[in-house]
């Protein structure tokens, strides 16, 4: 199976990882990777969600990591702009699964993030919108969630293995971590102007 990952898909920030003893693609807020080989995919999460995906029968799988905007005023819309976010973060990386050869019977689903960690957006619980979102996105697609860890006070370091489906959380017990919070904050900021657009047609 030919697979070449292109800049404007991929997370790019791949590395050797040497905990682990293997290759390793770090993804950031608005990032997703996916793979056939035999790496590791890494990344943090504080108010944001990742869903990493898999094929159970081919080990072929990736992550996303996203964050629902504020909805602001959108509430009357039949798909509001924010779920729109959500659903192309969502359907970017099972459409590049399937491309690449997974079958949807065999997507297996772990979900986790949606920490409450960024001061100011408490009131808007983006952390736990953006847990419940992706819990009901996969149920509304009749993708199986095996493993969950979702919501809580803490951010997370997510360690995400295709090839097997193994997933190794971390919780970060510092709460104090200003790259963590300045990164979800400036995504943030980005979704605000930014348009949901995309090959992938949003109903």
């Amino acid at each position: 199976m030919s697979f070449e990952p292109t800049k404007e898909q991929f997370a790019t920030n791949v590395y050797y990882d040497r905990t682990f003893d293997c290759d390793a693609a770090k993804v950031l807020p608005g990032e997703y990777y996916y793979t056939p080989r035999d790496m590791l995919i890494v990344t943090v999460l504080g108010s944001c969600v990742s869903a990493c995906i898999r094929d159970r029968v081919t080990g072929l799988g990736g992550m996303n990591h996203f964050m629902l905007p504020d909805g602001g005023g959108d509430s009357n819309s039949p798909v509001s702009a924010s779920m729109r976010y959500g659903t192309y973060a969502m359907e970017m990386l099972i459409n590049e699964l399937l491309k690449a050869g997974a079958r949807r019977e065999n997507l297996e689903a772990k979900v986790f993030g949606g920490g409450a960690v960024l001061r100011g957006f408490s009131a808007l619980n983006v952390g736990e919108r953006n847990a419940s979102f992706v819990i009901n996105y996969l149920k509304t697609e009749k993708m199986r969630v095996i493993a969950e860890d979702l919501n809580d006070i803490f951010p997370r370091k997510v360690y995400f293995f295709p090839r097997t489906g193994k997933v190794l959380v971390k919780k970060l017990m510092q709460t104090h971590n200003d790259t963590l919070v300045r990164r979800e904050l400036d995504y943030a900021k980005r979704l605000k102007v930014a348009p949901v657009g995309g090959e992938i047609d949003l109903f």
